[in-house]
């Protein structure tokens, strides 16, 4: 999952926090190894015409698809640059969300007033999960996929119940 939970002690309490980015299904290794591939095999057909005018025509078509390919997977990488991390202390709630051009969000919320809604249908995403408290409802984790969001908003549910108060 592209999410994990980390606890961290932090003198008599104990700080969770939640680490949320997009899910990434093509690493820079398979992004290059892509990129050779579909480099050879656009440049395969190049051979039957070596040494006539019709390699000059076709040649500046064939480098211009692999520079669009390799654009469009850039831009992917560019924008996947995304993450939000969770901090529930035993008091506060602490999200801070960096966006891809690396301009960060913040939000903060009493833990006993915030509340965790899934949203079955009408948000920009099925099962679309959002964080209310302080007068603000901010989303979390929309770049997860259906079956994700829905084991976080249980996840999430739980952790954010204010802790059992011992005898």
């Amino acid at each position: 999952m592209p999410y994990v939970w980390n606890s961290e002690p932090h003198g008599v309490s104990q700080d969770i926090t939640l680490s949320l980015w997009p899910h990434r299904s093509l690493p820079r290794r398979g992004f290059a190894a892509f990129l050779l591939i579909t480099f050879a095999l656009i440049t395969l057909p190049l051979f039957a015409v070596l040494g006539s005018a019709v390699l000059w025509g076709l040649l500046p078509f064939l480098m211009a698809a692999v520079g669009a390919i390799w654009w469009a997977l850039e831009h992917s990488y560019r924008t996947a640059r995304l993450s939000e991390v969770l901090t529930i202390s035993p008091d506060e709630l602490h999200l801070v969300r960096t966006n891809p051009r690396g301009d960060t969000q913040e939000w903060d919320c009493n833990r006993y007033w915030a509340k965790v809604e899934i949203h079955p249908n009408g948000g920009p995403v099925e099962h679309y999960i959002t964080l209310k408290g302080a007068g603000r409802e901010v989303e979390i984790g929309a770049f997860l996929s259906e079956g994700e969001r829905k084991a976080l908003f249980g996840e999430l549910t739980d952790a954010i119940s204010p802790p059992a108060i011992g005898r």
